[in-house]
């Protein structure tokens, strides 16, 4: 443990650059019409808007352990609050996409250290009788963020200006950075070589993966060569950092690290988490707004109880750590997690509003209790001197997690939607529509062509909501399907293992 003056007022300052970092994920993507208006951009090259700011994050996110002994765990938080501050600022003042890209890209980078010295700093700062609670205050912004991302930015989108989802960090960076001046610790300085190798080919290997997620849809998946080539791209690179990791004498990581059962089992976990959590938010707005007529304001009410939700069992987990097994809590929170993903499975385009905050308050609860606990496990058996390694870990994990989740979605969403208006179509007929003659209708001209786009529009909406059941399910499907894999993780055997560890 490190000493503190104030850890209270610390652990503000760490959650604030830490939520706001998250919120910065999903804030943008609310602006992006208006952005692309304003920057001149067309609607696909106006992706590049989040993709560069992905990529960019995915690319540091596993040079986050050497800086920090390089230069010192509180320079490096310094460095990227400061680093986030500023690419913030330039982002609300870009006046062409290529600036804006630019500059999301200095974003990316700076957000890539903030999410494992963040949750690092919690760890080093508390004893370890009290890491289970850090670790739910720590949980708490990282499920919370992006769900108020939507809300945020659809607000301050709608009632000032896309820039601001931008400048709204300046004031909270500023305060943050100021406490994080006065009171953060820092370990000491260690020696360490780079892997310049190691780091190349897994920073090539995410970035090609994560391209050709957020490039697929765009591009037909593999009918398009950029995508073939960045498939094998990001496979090869893959290959050749698992063979080098295992045969350098001085890799990027540690090999000892991946010998600790319950961070590899944690970084399992955090890619079907990524899946799993960030696949429903991805999903619900865009159905919420096109099929059920919300606007973003509303839209982003009816998500906030899943917030709620996350809340209450993240703070039930984390006193609940110790009394309870904490594989116990992630197993029930994996099985109300699936719950309420049958409850969406079973919505319809006649429904009100209630059955979404329902099942959304109950997702949360499912959330917090495997998010907390998950993370508390991952650490409990770790030496102290991986800490920031293991977290940029299942910080790369949770974000590979997430976009493989929405690409996987956004592709079956696609697919079966021409599935079931295929099925739906052949269906209509004069015997199942009773009282007009489909084949009639030609002799009316424009009135024909006006009953029949209103018939094929309810076909589609029919198709679109079918489609958002059937990726429902698959989500609850893949929530139970994990559950068996908890009993890998090892429970601690108090704090004696804690120090033998270390």
């Amino acid at each position: 443990m490190l000493p503190v003056r104030n850890r209270w007022l610390l652990t503000i300052g760490v959650m604030g650059a830490m939520i706001m970092q998250i919120l910065d994920t999903t804030i943008a993507n609310v602006a992006l019409p208006r952005m692309q208006t304003s920057l001149g951009a067309t609607s696909e090259t106006v992706s590049w808007v989040l993709t560069s700011y992905i990529v960019a994050a995915a690319i540091a996110i596993p040079a986050t352990g050497w800086l920090s002994d390089r230069l010192g765990s509180r320079n490096l938080f310094l460095f990227a609050v400061g680093g986030f501050i500023i690419a913030s600022m330039l982002c609300g003042t870009a006046v062409s996409l290529e600036e804006m890209v630019a500059f999301r890209v200095l974003q990316g980078v700076a957000a890539a250290f903030i999410g494992p010295l963040s949750q690092t700093a919690m760890l080093d700062v508390n004893p370890p009788e009290r890491a289970a609670k850090a670790m739910s205050v720590w949980g708490m912004g990282v499920m919370v963020g992006p769900i108020l991302g939507p809300v945020i930015g659809g607000w301050l989108t709608e009632s000032y200006n896309w820039r601001w989802c931008f400048y709204v960090n300046l004031p909270v960076g500023i305060l943050t950075l100021a406490i994080l001046w006065f009171l953060l610790p820092s370990r000491p300085k260690q020696t360490r070589s780079f892997d310049t190798l190691g780091f190349a080919m897994i920073s090539l290997a995410v970035a090609a993966f994560q391209l050709m997620l957020d490039r697929g849809q765009h591009a037909d998946w593999f009918s398009s060569w950029e995508i073939v080539i960045e498939a094998m791209v990001a496979i090869a690179a893959l290959w050749v950092a698992i063979v080098h990791l295992g045969t350098a004498k001085r890799p990027l990581f540690d090999r000892a690290i991946f010998k600790n059962r319950n961070l590899v089992m944690g970084m399992i976990f955090m890619v079907v988490i990524g899946i799993s959590t960030m696949a429903p938010m991805a999903l619900l707005p865009t159905m919420l707004q096109n099929l059920f007529g919300y606007p973003v304001i509303d839209t982003g009410l009816m998500m906030a109880p899943r917030g709620v939700g996350v809340l209450f069992t993240m703070w039930f987990a984390g006193q609940m750590m110790g009394r309870i097994d904490a594989r116990i809590m992630i197993m029930v929170g994996l099985a109300i997690f699936a719950f309420s993903l049958r409850q969406m499975a079973a919505w319809s385009l006649e429904m009100d509003f209630w059955p979404v905050v329902i099942s959304g308050f109950i997702q949360g609860l499912g959330m917090g209790l495997v998010f907390m606990p998950l993370n508390s496990l991952a650490f409990a058996t770790l030496s102290h001197n991986y800490r920031t390694d293991g977290a940029s870990l299942l910080n790369l994990m949770r974000n590979v997690g997430q976009s493989a989740g929405i690409s996987l979605v956004t592709v079956l969403l696609a697919r079966n939607i021409q599935i079931s208006h295929a099925d739906l179509a052949k269906h209509v007929t004069d015997q199942s529509v009773p009282g007009i003659n489909l084949g009639a209708l030609d002799q009316f001209g424009v009135l024909s062509d006006s009953v029949l786009g209103f018939a094929d529009a309810m076909i589609n909406k029919q198709a679109a909501m079918i489609a958002y059941i059937d990726d429902f399910y698959l989500m609850a499907g893949i929530s139970i399907a994990v559950l068996p894999l908890v009993l890998l993780l090892r429970k601690p055997k108090g704090k004696a293992e804690v120090i033998l560890a270390e």
